[in-house]
């Protein structure tokens, strides 16, 4: 199975938060399972070189939304543009940092998509291109292995739980 594989790479200030990075470096590590794509979507204005670094990151092409419009994070256009993404392209996963602005993006995108969102992963795991998310319940103490049955299946990554991959300046999309 060849999954397309969705990451949103969330920055603020022209930076893109660490944890983006991480996104991209876990849906690099699914899609050579699979012999997929990974997709970075990037939504903002002036954000030309932040599209740049996420092929560097790992991507291997990304859906820039370039706006002054989406220059400040707002929920409903953000998540319309994600959407109506997702419904045209029909990835298998999409990946969202476990940030402020991708737990809200996450969840109102899987309303908008009938999907679920597994929140707050530290791990994954591909068995015959379905997801199985380790995330901790019970203030760490204990750890779950949890599914979702939808598509596409979209889940949070914890910061730090996913190593960052290293940036490749030769790699282009």
């Amino acid at each position: 199975m060849t999954a397309k594989i969705f990451v949103y790479i969330d920055h603020f200030d022209g930076q893109a938060l660490s944890v983006s990075w991480e996104a991209v470096g876990a849906a690099r590590a699914l899609a050579a399972q699979t012999g997929g794509s990974v997709t970075a979507l990037l939504l903002g204005d002036n954000v030309d070189s932040l599209a740049q670094e996420a092929l560097h990151y790992g991507a291997d092409e990304v859906l820039l939304a370039k706006d002054p419009s989406l220059k400040d994070y707002r929920a409903e256009p953000f998540t319309d543009i994600l959407a109506a993404q997702a419904k045209a392209a029909a990835p298998e996963i999409f990946l969202f940092p476990t940030t402020t602005r991708g737990r809200e993006l996450a969840a109102t995108t899987a309303i908008d998509l009938n999907t679920g969102v597994l929140t707050d992963v530290t791990a994954l795991e591909l068995e015959g291109g379905q997801i199985t998310a380790i995330k901790p319940v019970y203030a760490g103490k204990l750890l779950a292995k949890v599914v979702c049955h939808t598509r596409p299946q979209i889940a949070t990554l914890r910061g730090r739980a996913f190593p960052k991959p290293a940036p490749d300046a030769s790699r282009a999309g």
